[in-house]
């Protein structure tokens, strides 16, 4: 008889049938105990990462002079993108919509250089013709620069500052050589990328949207079109801010009789598209400009441009930029304080931009998320 048994019937028995459960099936089933990392790897890794993040924070610092011309030239391109926007929408190509308007760009610039350049040309003349009358009042002791000299000895002092510091003198000249060169160089090069970031401003847009969610791309594209529009709505109120700065500033000085009433105005224009601080310095030279009338011209002035700045702070600017993109007037003063002393004059440029962003994204998916909670 067989060891495995059988039934009275001859066939094999039930629990001879049954096979034993194979040992490796159950070992197959225990999870397999991963390496576990050396502390050596974990730290490499890590300093690894630290030393990245350091790399790329200082690569971001150096360049920040050239990225923040880089958004300079982008805000520009996005104010005047509406214009080629509306000549493509009657037929015309992208690319002869871009060049029409930066032809008619050059075009007004060119007609404004005719109003302005020439006399601001001759009152330029004027002055350096008056230098040496300035310098030979400062030697009349009853001359108002005369008396000046006489208290604060300033021929004296420039003389001595001149013969005894040549090395800070070739510096500062070098400087100044330096920085006409830089400042010609980002114009250039703001210019050439606004001219590129128009040109290609439907493409960037469409690469950009690629990163989000198909479920959310178009809310997230009409978000990004009203973030465009009231950015260019934004440069151009303060264009037209600073238009008003330079007219109200060239009929003051023409009714007073101060001279160079063309150049100071067009100063005053460009120093006034800087936020905050441009419209006080222009009020300052002109102010000291107006001492070559009289004291009290110049005293008049300077009160013009106080309530002048008052009005223009908390009248004209705020309630421009309510009605162009409708943010509140606070908000644009803080935005703008904040991109100043962080970033300079380009910072103070962009901060409103950046605010109304930060604004509307806020509005479509920060505080609608609050609410439902």
């Amino acid at each position: 008889m067989s060891a495995e048994g059988t039934s009275p019937d001859g066939g094999r028995s039930h629990a001879a049938s049954v096979e034993p459960p194979v040992a490796k099936d159950t070992a197959s089933r225990r999870p397999e105990r991963r390496p576990s990392r050396s502390w050596f790897s974990i730290g490499f890794r890590v300093g690894l990462g630290a030393l990245t993040a350091y790399w790329l924070v200082r690569s971001v610092q150096l360049m920040e002079s050239l990225l923040m011309l880089v958004l300079l030239s982008l805000v520009i391109a996005i104010s005047a993108d509406p214009l080629v926007s509306r000549l493509t929408e009657r037929g015309l190509g992208r690319a002869w919509a871009v060049a029409t308007v930066i032809v008619g760009l050059f075009l007004v610039l060119g007609g404004l250089s005719t109003l302005f350049i020439a006399p601001a040309a001759h009152e330029i003349t004027a002055v350096v013709h008056q230098v040496p009358t300035w310098l030979q009042q400062l030697h009349d002791h009853h001359s108002f620069l005369g008396r000046t000299e006489d208290r604060y000895q300033i021929i004296e002092k420039a003389k001595r500052q001149l013969g005894t510091d040549t090395s800070s003198l070739a510096d500062g000249v070098m400087g100044a050589g330096q920085l006409l060169v830089t400042t010609l160089t980002g114009l250039f090069l703001v210019i050439t990328l606004t001219i590129y970031f128009l040109a290609g401003l439907p493409a960037l847009k469409r690469f950009c949207l690629r990163f989000v969610p198909g479920s959310r791309r178009d809310h997230t594209a009409a978000l990004v079109d009203e973030i465009l529009l009231r950015t260019g709505r934004y440069m151009l109120a303060n264009v037209a801010t600073s238009v008003i700065a330079g007219l109200a500033t060239f009929i003051w000085l023409v009714v007073w009789g101060v001279p160079y009433p063309a150049a100071l105005g067009v100063f005053v224009a460009l120093m006034d598209l800087i936020p905050v601080v441009g419209s006080t310095i222009g009020g300052i030279v002109v102010s000291l400009v107006a001492l070559a009338v009289s004291l009290p011209v110049a005293i008049a002035t300077a009160v013009f441009y106080v309530v002048f700045r008052l009005a223009e702070d908390y009248l004209i600017l705020p309630r421009a930029m309510k009605f162009a993109i409708q943010v509140h007037p606070l908000v644009t003063i803080l935005a703008v304080l904040a991109g100043g002393v962080l970033e300079g004059i380009i910072g103070a440029l962009l901060a409103i931009p950046v605010a109304v962003a930060v604004g509307l994204v806020l509005d479509d998916a920060v505080f609608p998320r609050i609410t439902r909670r």
